[in-house]
């Protein structure tokens, strides 16, 4: 049996599913990976229609399992990235008997009781790990050292109840398979992508998405913050759209044309758009002034939302930039310069994959292969072929081979009428004979 694992990720533009195998070193390598459009059933990184993303997640599974040589996905692990996310802080604290030190037990216990701890109507989706402080005294690993009171600290993901609601009744339900757990999508791509150093040192994650814009900053090693903004790219594709352009020809020319920050580009600068109805020319100057505006907007939500947790210039390790949105031309110049400092363009780390280069810094598959990353509980099942069963623990049995007996053969009995007797019945057969004469 091989150590697969399945991730989904639900986002506003498309649903992507990949299919892992986690060899003994811990890397993966990428055996499949697909992509539905999920226009129709996902707004803002939350499912707004169940039934068509049963469809999607169904249609998805199919193309995977083409991959698995026979071997069914029976379960998933799924990612969630929605709007209503965001962290809140939570302490939890125990009383320590006198002589005894903190121990395994402990620290466990704390986080039990975290995780019973009612947020409102909102669920708990990922409890990040804690800061923990002895008798007030901040210390990483507790431990084994004795003290009065241990407090730990935590950073709780929390999501309206609706987000697990959803994914159970589409997947589970519907789709009829097991989720072997719903990862906060913003905490695994920091993980994939942010190295240890740069969490430590202070780095923040932006991921900008088509629905949404994840933020996650990191500092001292700990998560420091992570919410949702409602602002996506596709907003600017719907913004171009008032040029009097169709959504899908607002989408190429933001891709091909748009900029972040406009150049030199004169009122003569024309694009030229072919269109069903008539071939057209636009501005390339009105089309980024356009795209300048709402860009300058995501990026001013992104440095409030920042600077209300830290110091921006305490990240030292700067901006790190994922999603699809975040190729958009410019962005990093334009993030540099409200930010003062610097911002690079993101790749899953190395050492976590082996092969699928094409992958690890690919927009469109950074997040799939993210919450593959995660993943524990095997996902793929071969069905057993039965074998021949032996009676009492004798040897195998071989079904005997039934054929059609031959045909009996019929005497033919139009001339002769040959009859057998007995030796007694001497007189009777004599009788028999003159009656076949006569017949005849």
């Amino acid at each position: 049996m091989r150590d697969y694992i399945v991730a989904i990720d639900l986002g506003t533009s498309h649903i992507t599913g990949i299919v892992g195998e986690k060899k003994a070193d811990g890397m993966f390598s990428v055996i499949a990976c697909e992509t539905e459009d999920s226009s129709s059933c996902i707004r803002r990184g939350n499912i707004y229609n169940v039934d068509n993303t049963e469809k999607h997640v169904a249609s998805l599974v199919r193309k995977l399992e083409r991959s698995l040589n026979g071997g069914y996905i029976d379960r998933v692990y799924v990612g969630v990235g929605g709007q209503s996310l965001r962290t809140v802080n939570h302490v939890e604290s125990k009383k320590i008997k006198d002589g005894e030190t903190v121990s395994a037990d402990d620290i466990q216990a704390l986080r039990e009781q975290c995780g019973r701890h009612k947020f409102g109507l909102q669920d708990v989706l990922e409890i990040a790990p804690a800061t923990y402080y002895v008798d007030g005294r901040l210390e990483k690993n507790p431990v084994g050292i004795p003290c009065e009171k241990l407090e730990a600290h935590y950073k709780v993901v929390i999501g309206r109840n609706s987000i697990r609601r959803d994914i159970v009744k589409s997947i589970h339900d519907r789709c009829g398979k097991t989720i072997a757990g719903i990862v906060v999508s913003p905490l695994a791509l920091a993980d994939a992508m942010l190295s240890s150093e740069e969490k430590e040192l202070g780095c923040a994650l932006v991921d900008f998405g088509a629905g949404v814009t994840s933020v996650t900053v990191y500092k001292n090693g700990d998560l420091l913050y992570s919410a949702v903004i409602p602002l996506g790219g596709n907003l600017i594709t719907h913004d171009i759209t008032s040029l009097q352009l169709t959504e899908t020809v607002s989408e190429k020319l933001k891709r091909e044309y748009g900029s972040a920050i406009p150049g030199n580009e004169s009122d003569d600068e024309k694009i030229k758009v072919d269109l069903e109805s008539a071939n057209r020319e636009i501005s390339l100057n009105d089309l980024n002034v356009v795209v300048e505006a709402r860009a300058k907007e995501i990026v001013e939500n992104v440095y409030a939302r920042i600077s209300e947790v830290t110091d921006v210039k305490a990240l030292s390790q700067g901006i790190v930039l994922a999603g699809c949105a975040s190729e958009l031309k410019k962005l990093p110049e334009l993030i540099r310069e409200r930010f003062k400092i610097k911002a690079r363009p993101s790749a899953i780390r190395g050492g976590l994959i082996s092969g699928g280069d094409e992958m690890l810094g690919n927009p469109l598959y950074m997040m799939a292969v993210s919450l593959m990353l995660r993943g524990v509980e095997p996902c793929v099942s071969h069905p057993a072929t039965p074998e021949p069963v032996a009676p009492d623990g004798g040897e195998d049995v071989v079904e005997p081979v039934h054929t059609e007996p031959d045909p009996v053969p019929v005497p033919d009995t139009s001339h002769t009428k040959r009859i057998k007797k007995g030796k007694n019945d001497w007189r009777d057969l004599i009788v028999d004979i003159f009656k076949g004469q006569n017949e005849q």
